[in-house]
């Protein structure tokens, strides 16, 4: 991973685009740096497991840009809840036939398309469809903020998690 985007890289959504590459790759090095048993142990009381994590948060980031920004149809919008459902105390869900690899491909393809609406549309521009969220108003730039700080967090969730795993603390 190169490190924390540098001041002046490009415009605001530029900016934006590079420091959700930054957690992005963060959290994939992390979750590829464990074992296939340590990505698949759950760490901590609430239970999720690293892999769970990854597939979160490629829903999550998926949800936001695509399915709630640009109002576009997806398989399965919250396919990374057990039900489908956050609502009903459901846990994070995780496809075991797929390897890590697998979905950290999956995450980056998602993260390639957040790249291009990044690109393609003004910050200030408003939710196409307005989706399961508690705002009505939303626009680009409150939803990079809002994705940045979700990647933000559980990217400190991870690196507790890795270390009760044995592994090495994370930068």
């Amino acid at each position: 991973m190169s490190g924390e985007p540098p001041p002046g890289t490009g415009d605001e959504a530029a900016h934006h685009a590079a420091y959700l590459s930054y957690y992005r790759e963060d959290l994939i090095a992390g979750v590829l740096a464990l074992s296939r048993d340590e990505q698949r142990r759950a760490r901590v009381p609430s239970g999720w497991t690293p892999l769970q994590l990854l597939v979160h948060v490629q829903h999550m980031e998926q949800r936001w840009f695509v399915w709630r920004f640009l109002g576009e149809d997806v398989a399965d919008p919250f396919g990374d809840w057990e039900g489908g459902d956050p609502a009903d105390d459901s846990t994070w869900a995780v496809d075991d036939s797929r390897d890590s690899a697998t979905h950290a491909a999956a995450l980056r393809a998602v993260g390639e398309r957040t790249t291009a609406i990044l690109r393609e549309h003004a910050l200030d521009e408003k939710v196409a469809e307005f989706r399961g969220a508690e705002h009505d108003a939303l626009d680009l730039r409150w939803i990079c903020f809002h994705v940045l700080q979700e990647y933000a967090r559980h990217a400190g969730h991870l690196d507790i998690v890795s270390e009760l795993g044995g592994g090495p603390p994370r930068d």
